[in-house]
């Protein structure tokens, strides 16, 4: 006869436990936030290499 392995199923669920106590660590960030933010710097860069006189 062929054993069965025992355990497997918590061996199987270890990852998902993990995933789920990231998730409910992990700090949420709005994505428009995100974008509104990148959109900001981009300009204040150009801005100041306006202002140096780097960009033409």
């Amino acid at each position: 006869m062929a054993k069965k392995k025992e355990g497997s199923g918590l061996m199987s669920s270890a990852g998902l436990m993990r995933y789920y106590d990231a998730e409910e660590t992990a700090t949420l960030v709005d994505p428009k936030t995100v974008v509104s933010i990148a959109i900001a710097a981009g300009l204040v860069i150009l801005a100041l290499n306006a202002y140096y006189g780097i960009w033409p």
